[in-house]
């Protein structure tokens, strides 16, 4: 008599029984595989996942128009009409950490390291050089790099020193998804002039385009130079930005840094048209 068959009853055979299961599981693990694969990315980890020649024309169409800011003949190369302003052309390209050229990645550094080092140093985080620049290289980090002059015919731009730049990231934050601007550096002679407004302005359409719900940055609060121009851009102290803590000796510690945010929508009058 077979072993599955005993006192008139129909018994399964373990091995088979496990077999079974196993297939089971398998075939389970499978399915649940499949539809995962066929479920669409959510909005931040399906933005990333683009390549930048897909991102820019999707998220960054304008990035590619050149645009025209008011500068002070002392400002320029040509000082023949003093006491006047001129108009020259500027260009934003876009890149990620993976592509942005090692020069312009240096560029980038040594502007950081110009501007705000001193005011890293002399916060709780310290200034390191090395930590900044993996920072600077993490995956879904991307630059708007400003420079002076015009288009080439094949839509490159003309190597001009970099005049300054914005990091970014389309990342999530307290659960919502953001825009995170990680930096935003001008050289001194690009100060003054509009610049970071544009690379602001960017930075915020890119936001928008991408269905985001806010714009979001950190700053020192010894940088009352960036407070006056985030203030000015329309920014807030965010509600998850730190508070003060109380010791246990009884000495309230104030934070050295704010978040700071401002939702993005359409009715915005920052935006220009």
């Amino acid at each position: 008599m077979p072993p599955s068959v005993q006192d008139g009853r129909v018994t399964k055979n373990k091995s088979s029984s496990r077999r079974s299961s196993t297939r089971q599981t398998s075939q389970s693990n499978q399915e649940s595989k499949e539809y995962k694969q066929n479920q669409p990315l959510p909005l931040v980890e399906r933005t990333n996942a683009l390549p930048i020649e897909q991102f820019k024309p999707t998220y960054a169409p304008t990035i590619s128009e050149p645009f025209r800011l008011k500068i002070p003949t002392d400002k320029s190369k040509d000082d023949s009409t003093p006491n006047k302003s001129k108009e020259m052309d500027y260009v934003l390209d876009l890149y990620t950490a993976k592509t942005i050229p090692s020069a312009d990645f240096e560029a980038c550094f040594g502007l950081i390291e110009l501007t705000s080092s001193n005011a890293y140093d002399g916060s709780s985080m310290g200034w390191s050089p090395s930590k900044k620049r993996k920072e600077m290289k993490l995956p879904d980090m991307k630059y708007l790099i400003a420079r002076r002059g015009a288009r080439n015919s094949d839509n490159t731009s003309a190597k001009e020193p970099i005049l300054g730049f914005l990091s970014f990231m389309v990342t999530y934050e307290d659960g919502k998804e953001v825009i995170y601007c990680y930096e935003i550096h001008l050289s001194p002679e690009a100060q003054g002039l509009g610049l970071g407004r544009q690379l602001m302005l960017t930075c915020e359409d890119i936001g928008q385009r991408v269905g985001l719900e806010k714009t979001m940055l950190t700053v020192f609060k010894s940088n009352t130079k960036a407070m006056r121009f985030y203030e000015r851009c329309g920014f807030g102290v965010d509600e998850y930005s730190p508070q003060p803590r109380r010791l246990r000796n009884g000495t309230v510690k104030e934070p050295d840094y704010l978040i700071l945010s401002k939702m993005l929508d359409n009715d915005d009058p920052w935006q220009t048209d």
